[in-house]
């Protein structure tokens, strides 16, 4: 499998998972349309489906266009089925999908929103975070509470440690930022930021991160209580 970081919107990314032997892809969260087209069009690959984290617009905005264009299966949460546009397939918490070489297990994680998911590609440790977990940050709460967020994130860390994170934003840099502010002695924060830096000057996604670097790294993860969590994500929503 072969993941294609799309970039949409002003900072959003999309993911190709693309099965090479068949030339056929899952497409995770496509913000618009047009560039998931361009890309498909350009490398001639079958779309079959489409997954979304949440329902949020710039995670599925590009639903209906994509669909109707390739006719695609759109694939959520159980949970958001009414609020998914066109959504074909309903999947429960931890139910394992597969359609030929694609397969993955999908975790319910509310805290961003109630429905929120992340598809894990375990074979590959491929994660997809959508708007819960961002390389050095997490999402903010808009519809769960800050335990069912902190609960989401520990849920996270049991994964393998050498887990890709794919995430819905490209918010590194201001996360980074934040994170030191906070962990001012962490040399391997310090390390990270280094070469964020250096893949952003030259215009490169910092995406994806590890597990293994996000533990040691992300001052939500490395938070040991829901009340250090709590005035942490409180004081990012206002940095």
């Amino acid at each position: 499998m072969n993941v294609e970081i799309i970039k949409c919107l002003k900072d959003n990314y999309s993911y190709l998972v693309i099965d090479e032997k068949n030339k056929s892809a899952c497409v995770i969260d496509p913000s618009e349309a047009k560039p998931i087209i361009n890309f498909i069009e350009k490398n001639q690959i079958k779309l079959d489906f489409i997954l979304n984290t949440h329902h949020h617009f710039d995670h599925v905005g590009g639903n209906q266009v994509l669909k109707k264009k390739y006719n695609s299966k759109v694939i959520g949460f159980e949970g958001d089925k009414d609020r998914i546009p066109k959504i074909d397939i309903c999947l429960k918490d931890r139910e394992i999908w597969k359609h030929k070489n694609f397969e993955f297990k999908i975790f319910h994680i509310p805290g961003h929103t109630m429905g929120h998911v992340c598809f894990n590609f375990f074979k590959e440790k491929l994660l997809f975070t959508g708007d819960t977990l961002f390389s050095l940050g997490c999402g903010r709460i808009f519809e769960g509470t800050y335990k069912q967020m902190y609960n989401s994130l520990n849920l996270i860390k049991s994964f393998a440690l050498e887990t890709k994170i794919y995430c819905g934003h490209e918010y590194t840099l201001n996360n980074s930022n934040f994170c030191l502010l906070h962990d001012k002695k962490n040399l391997k924060l310090k390390k990270k930021i280094f070469l964020i830096k250096k893949k952003l000057n030259k215009n490169l996604p910092t995406i994806p991160s590890t597990l293994k670097e996000e533990l040691e790294t992300n001052i939500f993860l490395r938070c040991d209580s829901i009340e250090n969590f709590s005035k942490l994500r409180d004081l990012k929503d206002n940095f």
